[in-house]
């Protein structure tokens, strides 16, 4: 009698050969390795903050920013002579026109041409400013000196009388120029004494 083999049943859950995907698992398997479940980190508001403190600039940079919008030219010695006496000369003309030539007023506006004239010379020629600008005050006191019999000889003399009488502004302008030429050698001294301290030695 022939037997046919049977095989005994395999209760029990079957094992999958294949393991599923982690895209497949549910929860909190399928997230990445690493990456936190809620909300992320630095994001959002914190993040635009961040980007408006970045793009806003500092107290040096806005500092910066003032001094290269501020005039800031550099004369030779002959330049800041050219540049003095030409502005004293339109000074003392507007003066004798709008203010019948008035000698004190020509005095006080000598003073800031002065200032401006040793702070834009450059520091080549930074001796040459207290030399100029006694010449350009001499220059402009033509437009506003009484003229006498409006001869060369008059106006010569009117010149001298105004040298004579506004001696004062001429010395503080002067005075003026000196000192901010001595300020500004100073300070130039030190820098390089600093960057020579600063320097690698060869």
């Amino acid at each position: 009698m022939e037997q046919h083999g049977t095989r005994p049943a395999q209760y029990g859950p079957r094992r999958s050969r294949a393991a599923l995907p982690p895209q497949g698992r549910g929860g909190a398997a399928g997230r990445p390795v690493g990456r936190p479940a809620g909300p992320r980190a630095g994001g959002g508001p914190a993040r635009a903050a961040t980007g408006r403190q970045a793009g806003r600039p500092g107290p040096a940079a806005r500092e910066a920013g003032a001094r290269r919008t501020m005039p800031n030219p550099r004369l030779t010695g002959l330049g800041s002579g050219l540049f003095c006496a030409a502005v004293m000369v339109v000074l003392g003309w507007l003066d004798a026109l709008l203010l019948g030539a008035s000698l004190a007023v020509y005095g006080v506006l000598f003073v800031p041409v002065c200032l401006l004239t040793a702070v834009w010379v450059r520091r080549g020629d930074l001796l040459t400013a207290p030399v100029v600008v006694p010449i350009a005050f001499a220059v402009g006191l033509a437009t506003v000196a009484e003229s006498g019999d409006g001869g060369l000889g008059g106006r010569l003399m009117g010149i001298v009388t105004a040298l004579a009488t506004e001696a004062g502004w001429l010395y503080g302008g002067t005075l003026v120029a000196g000192s901010t030429v001595i300020v500004r050698r100073i300070r130039l001294m030190r820098r390089r004494r600093a960057a020579a301290r600063n320097r690698p030695p060869g």
